[in-house]
This record gives structure tokens, C-alpha cells and sequence, in this order.
């Protein structure tokens, strides 16, 4: 699979570059030495032999290649990692080597602590994003725009308050992301510690502390919340950063044009039309997004698994929940310069807020005249008003102070603030203020 042109694009390349095979084989290395270091640490194996497996490991050259290859006999990686590291030992070393383990311990583990810095990175990324959401919302707090419903123009609003809702999504997700834990697993062959007894779980809370990973209640072979909970927690994050991608790609568009995605050197070029400027951060973020969504299916699906342990389901896991890891990390890469160089064309929204002559003011008018008018009459007026501003192509305010039934009857200031859509943004301004303080008060989460 040409994976550089077809997956890596949507990732983040350093989360790629550091979630690499011998990633991982670093990773179960660090779990079957911590786990020696424990069991020495418990008298179970004789003193200095976890040292010794260290030199000898650090010495030795693990073969990725050839575990990678061993996979398809064992059903894992472990199995020939297990091999190969206990072919590197001498001999009076070998029987302590992965003692009391399973392959899904070392897997499980390994996968957790390969994933720890990547949800580091990405409560990082997701604070920047929130700085950025920020500045826009206070330098857009009183930006009049017009709000849309079904993709028509609907009522007036202010920028301030819809990157608001951007900075709310992603913090939502990011508060939801920051309390999953990722813990250590250690059962042995089918989640009781055979062989050694009340030892077994004391060696599991000891490989936590040292690994830097959280203490499960019990083994969780094939109780995969804690799977579950993360994999729904990076599609939360997903979610969020595609609809500020969708939001920006649809005011992106040329009869729209009331944002642009920050320049750069060649960003968003055609192959074939030189005038063409297209939001392709826009489309790296949702690209990334519909992926992790499928793989949080897949994810989802496997969570009910056999008796004590997993045929198919744990192996399903693997691929979608690291790489959904990658892609969500990719993503907010993109968010993050998007919020922070956004050029926002107050222009275009004040001229767009005029494209229906102000018809978008029917609703503010039609309360203004239903004390005069009564409320069906009003919605009548305002409404055909609205249809002749549009075809006529004339002022809304005109055209109503026009009309039979209203000339003379209604205050021609008071007609003229109905029809303004600056002077009728609801609530916008303090949801703007709410929202400020709402994410000041989590800043330290």
C-alpha cells in the first residue's frame, strides 16, 4: 500500500515518524523489563537478573522485519518478540524472561504507553486551538454575519459567537479526551495470574506505577472499555475539528467568500485552474475525520468479546485505534493554523447580510407590526415585502415603508432599526462573554 501518498498525508508526520514498528518494539521491550524489574523487586526472580536482561537486550539488535513476520503464525506481535528477545538472553537468563505473561499483556501494554505521548500531543494541540478560538471570538465578538438553517439564509448573528461554538466543541472533546486513562494490562494466560497466586495482582499495580499507566480494577482481556473509551473519545475530537473544517469550507466558497484559509506557498493550487484557491486544510481535516469515524465503528463493534480472549475482535483493534491516534493528531495540526491565520472578510458578510434586500428581517418586522397589523396580517406583509425586496431588487426597508398597510401606521425609526440586522443579534455578544469565561475556568484542567 503506498501508504505515503494515500495515509500519511492526513497524519501527523511526527506522530508517524514516532509510531513507527521499532516504536513498538521499544515499547513491549519496556513492558517485559519493567515487569522483570517488578517481579525482581517481589523476590520472584533472583536479584540482578533484570539489570543483566537490560546490557544484554541493549546490546542486541531486534529484528522489526522479522517479528513482522512472525506475526502471521502467533496472531500477534508479541509472540515472535517474545521469541526473538528470549533468543538474545543467555541461557541462565531465559527462563526469567516473560514470565507470568501473556501475549496480550505485552500488546495491550505496549499499546498504551506507544499512545501515551500521542494524547500529550494532542491535549497540546487542542489548547493552541483553543488560544486561537479565542482571539477570533473577542476580534469578531460584535461581527455581524448572517446565520444559516438549512443551508438558506436565515436570521443575523455574530462570527464571534459561531467560532465560539467551534472553541466549545473542541473543548468539550478535549476535557472528555484528558480524563480517559490508559491502563496496564497484566493477567497471564486467561486474566488470574496462574501460577502465582495474590502475587499476580500486586506485580500488576507495580508494573503500572513504573510504566507511568494507569491500575485497572482487573485484567480487561476482554473487558475493552477502556478501548471503547478512548476510541470515543479521539472520534469526539475528530467530530469537532471537522465541523470548524465543514463551516470554513462552506464560507470558503467564491459567491460566499466571508473567510479564507491562511495562504502558503502553493497551498490549495489547482492542477488545472491557476484562479483557484481551495481550502485544503479544510479537506485534509475532514479527511481525517471520515476516517476516524470509520475506524471508531470498527472499534465499537469489537467491544463485546469471547470468553477470555478476543478471536478477531482484539486483533481488529490494532489499526484503527493507532491510527485513529495519528489522524486525530493530523487533524488538529490543520485546525490549529487554520484558527490562527483565518483572514475573516467582514466585507462579504455585510454584503451578504444585503443580498436579500434585508428580507432576512422579516421576522423582527412582523413582531414590529403585529401590534398594529395583528400577527397574521403582519407575517403577511413582512413576507410579500420580503419576495417584492428580493425580485425588485430595492431595499426591504423601502419597500415596506411603501406598502398600504404600513405607511403611516408604524414609526418610520423604528421600521428602519427592524430592518437593520446589526441592531438584531440576539443574545450573540454575552454567548460570546459565557463562552470566555467558561473555557478561562477549565484552563487549568
Amino acid at each position: 500500500m503506498p501508504a505515503g501518498f494515500l495515509k500519511h498525508p492526513f497524519m501527523s508526520q511526527r506522530a508517524v515518524a514516532e509510531c513507527d514498528d521499532d516504536a513498538m518494539v521499544r515499547a513491549m521491550l519496556t513492558v517485559e523489563l519493567a515487569l522483570a524489574e517488578v517481579q525482581e523487586a517481589s523476590g520472584a526472580i533472583p536479584h540482578g537478573v533484570s539489570q543483566q536482561m537490560r546490557e544484554q537486550l541493549a546490546r542486541a539488535d531486534l529484528d522489526a522485519s522479522e517479528i513482522a513476520q512472525g506475526i502471521a503464525s502467533g496472531g500477534n506481535a508479541a509472540i515472535p518478540f517474545v521469541k526473538q528477545g528470549r533468543a538474545l538472553l543467555t541461557d541462565d537468563l531465559k527462563r526469567y524472561w516473560h514470565q507470568g505473561a501473556t501475549s496480550q499483556d505485552v500488546v495491550d501494554s505496549a499499546l498504551m504507553l506507544l499512545l501515551k505521548p500521542r494524547l500529550a500531543a494532542l491535549d497540546e494541540l487542542l489548547l493552541r486551538c483553543r488560544s486561537a478560538a479565542l482571539a477570533l471570538m473577542e476580534a469578531h465578538i460584535d461581527t455581524p454575519m448572517v446565520g444559516r438553517t438549512l443551508m438558506q439564509q436565515a436570521l443575523p448573528m455574530t462570527f464571534g459567537v459561531k467560532v465560539a461554538h467551534w472553541a466549545i466543541g473542541l473543548e468539550q472533546a478535549r476535557r472528555r479526551l484528558f480524563a480517559v486513562e490508559l491502563p496496564v494490562q497484566l493477567g497471564g494466560a486467561v486474566g488470574v495470574h496462574s501460577g502465582w497466586d495474590n502475587l499476580g495482582l500486586e506485580w500488576m499495580d507495580a508494573l503500572a506505577e513504573r510504566l507511568g499507566l494507569a491500575v485497572p480494577v482487573l485484567p480487561w482481556h476482554t473487558d475493552r472499555y477502556p478501548i471503547h473509551a478512548l476510541g470515543t473519545a479521539l472520534d469526539a475530537v475528530a467530530g469537532a475539528a471537522e465541523k470548524i473544517a465543514l463551516d470554513v469550507s462552506l464560507l470558503t466558497q467564491t459567491e460566499v467568500g466571508e473567510v479564507a484559509e491562511p495562504t502558503a506557498p502553493g497551498m490549495g493550487e489547482s492542477s488545472s485552474m491557476p484562479h483557484k484557491r481551495n481550502p485544503v486544510r479544510s479537506a485534509l481535516i475532514r479527511g481525517a475525520a471520515r476516517q476516524v469515524h470509520g475506524h471508531t465503528s470498527v472499534l465499537v463493534n469489537a467491544t463485546a468479546q469471547p470468553l477470555e480472549r478476543g478471536l478477531g475482535e482484539w486483533h481488529a483493534e490494532w489499526a484503527p485505534l493507532t491510527e485513529s491516534a495519528l489522524l486525530v493528531e493530523g487533524a488538529l495540526e490543520q485546525v490549529a493554523v487554520l484558527l490562527e491565520g483565518l483572514e475573516v472578510n467582514t466585507t462579504n458578510m455585510h454584503r451578504n447580510l444585503a443580498a436579500t434586500g434585508g428580507g432576512i428581517m422579516a421576522e423582527p418586522v412582523a413582531r414590529l407590526l403585529a401590534p398594529t397589523l395583528g400577527v397574521e396580517q403582519a407575517k403577511a406583509v413582512s413576507a410579500e415585502a420580503a419576495e417584492t425586496s428580493r425580485r425588485e431588487a430595492r431595499p426591504y426597508s423601502e419597500v415596506l415603508a411603501e406598502h398600504p398597510d404600513v405607511k403611516g401606521a408604524v414609526n418610520p425609526d423604528s421600521l428602519r432599526e427592524a430592518c437593520d440586522p446589526a441592531l438584531y443579534l440576539g443574545s450573540s455578544a454575552a454567548q460570546v462573554m459565557r463562552t470566555r469565561k467558561w473555557l478561562a475556568s477549565s484552563s487549568a484542567h
